[in-house]
């Protein structure tokens, strides 16, 4: 199932901005494994939040 891109919102780069420039060492995060990006991944921030992340990723 592919997804369309949706039309960027003003929370949705409220939300980027600031993950975009934490690492995962930054706020204690273990890097297991090899990984694509190397911000935190939305699930990161979800959990470090105390966000469902579904939640988290349907405001971004």
């Amino acid at each position: 199932m592919a997804t369309t891109p949706t039309k960027a919102t003003p929370i949705g780069e409220f939300l980027r901005a600031p993950r975009a420039r934490i690492r995962p060492e930054d706020v204690n995060l273990s890097d297991v494994g090899a990984r694509r990006v190397a911000e935190l991944r939305c699930e990161e921030v979800a959990v470090l939040a105390g966000v469902n992340v579904d939640y988290y990723a349907r405001l971004k």
